[in-house]
């Protein structure tokens, strides 16, 4: 490590520290796309950590929604007619693979098939 990396590395936010080992982390599982390198109409697999998991109809439909953060983005999943989903919850480390789209602008996968993932120290 140079000194510039070290340098670098005391004086970062929790944030910029988080998003460096959430990026470590995508990069050690194989096959997976960093979220800011995804191109609409692929399929793909992510890996990341939900930050939120929220419910929001969808034009009268149950849809959980939840944004899976990978230290290079976020990716919006969406599970339509769906209210919940056991392990889906903020905090969780996700393997998620389906057809990237862009919906209002935000990269978004509709109800991507997922592995749960362990979480550090598991």
């Amino acid at each position: 490590m140079t000194l510039k990396d070290r340098v670098r590395k005391a004086l970062a936010s929790q944030a910029e520290i988080e998003a460096d080992e959430e990026r470590a982390d995508a990069l050690n599982v194989p096959g997976c796309c960093p979220v800011d390198q995804l191109t609409e109409r692929t399929r793909a697999s992510v890996t990341g950590v939900l930050r939120s998991v929220t419910l929001r109809p969808r034009e009268g439909v149950p849809a959980l929604q939840a944004e899976l953060y990978d230290g290079t983005g976020t990716l919006e999943l969406v599970w339509l007619g769906r209210r919940q989903i056991a392990g889906i919850e903020p905090g969780r480390r996700l393997r998620v693979d389906g057809l990237v789209c862009r919906v209002d602008g935000r990269r978004t996968l509709f109800n991507p098939r997922y592995e749960l993932r362990p979480r550090p120290g598991e």
